[in-house]
């Protein structure tokens, strides 16, 4: 997967809600161009200048190069809402968005596979972390495949549009451990 720059931001950020299972905040409507150019992209890129070979990384069909989403693997946010522990040293957050058409197809799964494995073998995580609404059960099977395992849930103090506090977040989680455990090589 290459690493995305800022006219992938530009163009998934314009994106109507096919995009992904979670609904778009701000009552449904994509973010005003404006806000995506000054803040949205300059946080994010900023990711790559702050944390050596951690950031955003473009989903591209192989055969046709079309461009199926993206990927974050990075430290997590330091927001009000991160679920306990996220802040410590070696923990990687793993995120993505694929188009609709994407779907079903695996790319989820082998894209998290793939950050997961670097995230182990070359970034010196100890432990990465993923979270997703509770409904979405789409992405809690691609993380339950990628091998993370559910380890609590949080209500967000600010929910998406169209989701209630009660729906909630899952939060997943896979440590070095667990991950070498499952790459022995069979006797």
């Amino acid at each position: 997967m290459p690493r995305w720059g800022s006219a992938g931001w530009a163009a998934v950020s314009r994106r109507p809600p096919a995009w992904g299972w979670r609904p778009w905040p701000k009552g449904g409507q994509p973010t005003p161009r404006d806000e995506v150019r000054t803040r949205i992209i300059p946080a994010f890129l900023g990711s790559y200048e702050r944390f050596e070979g951690f950031g955003f990384w473009a989903a591209v069909e192989t055969a046709t190069g079309q461009f199926l989403g993206w990927f974050h693997f990075r430290p997590p946010l330091s927001d009000g809402d991160a679920p306990v522990g996220w802040d410590e040293d070696g923990v990687a957050e793993l995120g993505y968005r694929l188009r609709r058409p994407a779907w079903g197809k695996g790319y989820a799964t082998e894209g998290s596979r793939a950050l997961i494995d670097k995230g182990f073998t070359e970034f010196g995580a100890r432990r990465v972390v993923a979270e997703t609404l509770a409904g979405n059960l789409g992405s809690r099977r691609v993380l339950e495949k990628s091998g993370l395992s559910q380890v609590g849930t949080f209500a967000s103090a600010e929910p998406d549009a169209g989701q209630s506090v009660e729906q909630g977040h899952v939060v997943y989680e896979l440590t070095r451990a667990d991950w070498a455990a499952r790459h022995r090589p069979v006797s």
